[in-house]
């Protein structure tokens, strides 16, 4: 089991490597959801995420997650060969967590210094917190 802390790491870097893996059948749990980075500019990445938000009906979809843990493991599924079973299977070992949980504070925690911001040229981004408190808007 893994424990991986993505406070201050870019989200869809961390994901790929969450989906591989899950892909190779290892348990994964992700903390501090709401910590982690989308990089871009604010303004456009959140009229993306309305446009998709507004976009179809309300009960046919697309349905897009307003909570960070929820909103993070979307898209580590969107990683995932998730119509196939070996990526059902992959999902289902991968859980997203708000902050730390008392189950998870005596496990050794992980983190990614490659995906951190620090490394990263862009200086725009985002923290997922933020942007599903304002896509709920």
């Amino acid at each position: 089991m893994v424990v991986i802390d993505i406070d201050n790491l870019i989200v869809g870097r961390v994901a790929t490597s969450i989906a591989k893996q899950a892909l190779l059948g290892e348990k994964v749990d992700v903390i501090n959801c709401e910590k982690g980075i989308l990089v871009g500019k604010k303004e456009m990445i959140l009229t993306k995420y309305k446009e998709k938000k507004k976009r179809g009906n309300p009960l046919k979809g697309p349905f897009i997650p307003t909570m960070p843990d929820r909103f993070v493991r979307r898209i580590i599924r969107n990683m995932l060969p998730f119509k196939q079973d070996k990526g059902k299977r992959a999902f289902k070992n991968i859980m997203c967590y708000i902050g730390t949980p008392d189950s998870l504070k005596d496990k050794k925690v992980e983190t990614i210094k490659k995906f951190h911001i620090s490394n990263s040229k862009s200086v725009k981004y985002i923290r997922i917190g933020e942007l599903c408190r304002l896509v709920k808007k």
